[in-house]
């Protein structure tokens, strides 16, 4: 979006009567204050007026770039048990750190200052039929086509995932598809923040629907990434799957 800052006709004829009014301020002995240089031009060639860009303003423009490259420095960070034991004498907060942190196994909660989270499973579940359950690979790159879905069916994927150490914050599930090279569909989802306990969570996306048609039909590529609000990456997985006229026989 571009912003244009138009300028009316008494403008311009103001900017063609400069000449005159400045003979006129010099016969009567008054100084006329002149523009500021960088200010305003006079465009001899149309007649209008032109606005250039001055230095203060260059200037702020460059201390915003500096100001998103800045970071900000947080304070000291705590273990989930250090958190626990920090006033610990004070009753209203430590009710309140259980109802925000709910029921923590502390046989899971590590030293460590950074959270672990381990995708589990994950599983396509299509109304009528037995779910598509997939392995996660360790190289996060299975061999293959993952799975097919059959065009126009509706699906929704559910994942479980095991969160180990401290509060993970923000997590968020992407996914983007290509076709033939053209990215056709992007997904960004916030699962929300988590506190480590034994049992693992359980997730499942809104139900969506597959394409149809000619077109629709054949091989995707795909990437599907956890990540936190730190931009920490737990999972990446890079995959290729199908979408064809029926299911095939050996998902049903």
């Amino acid at each position: 979006m571009s912003l244009a800052v138009g300028v009316d006709s008494s403008s311009k004829n103001m900017g063609l009567d400069d000449k005159d009014k400045s003979n006129k301020s010099e016969v009567s002995g008054e100084t006329m204050p002149k523009t500021p240089p960088n200010e305003e031009n006079v465009d001899e060639q149309s007649g209008g007026m032109s606005r250039q860009m001055s230095e203060n303003s260059i200037s702020v423009t460059e201390d915003e770039e500096d100001d998103e490259d800045r970071k900000i420095e947080l304070g000291p960070q705590y273990t989930l048990k250090e958190q626990f034991e920090k006033d610990k004498d004070d009753e209203s907060l430590r009710r309140w750190k259980e109802q925000l942190l709910g029921s923590v196994d502390f046989e899971s909660v590590g030293e460590s200052l950074e959270p672990e989270v381990k995708i589990l499973s994950l599983a396509i579940k299509t109304p009528g039929r037995p779910d598509i359950v997939l392995s996660v690979p360790e190289n996060g790159r299975p061999k293959g086509s993952w799975f097919t879905l059959k065009e126009g069916s509706r699906y929704s994927l559910q994942f479980s995932f095991q969160v180990r150490n401290n509060i993970v914050s923000g997590l968020k599930y992407t996914n983007t598809v290509w076709k033939t090279g053209l990215k056709v569909d992007s997904t960004k989802m916030m699962l929300g923040t988590f506190s480590p306990q034994a049992e693992p969570y359980t997730q499942e996306l809104p139900e969506d629907t597959t394409p149809s048609g000619f077109f629709a039909r054949g091989s995707y590529s795909a990437k599907s990434k956890f990540v936190d609000d730190d931009n920490k990456c737990y999972l990446e997985i890079n995959y290729t799957f199908d979408i064809g006229k029926e299911w095939l026989q050996t998902e049903v």
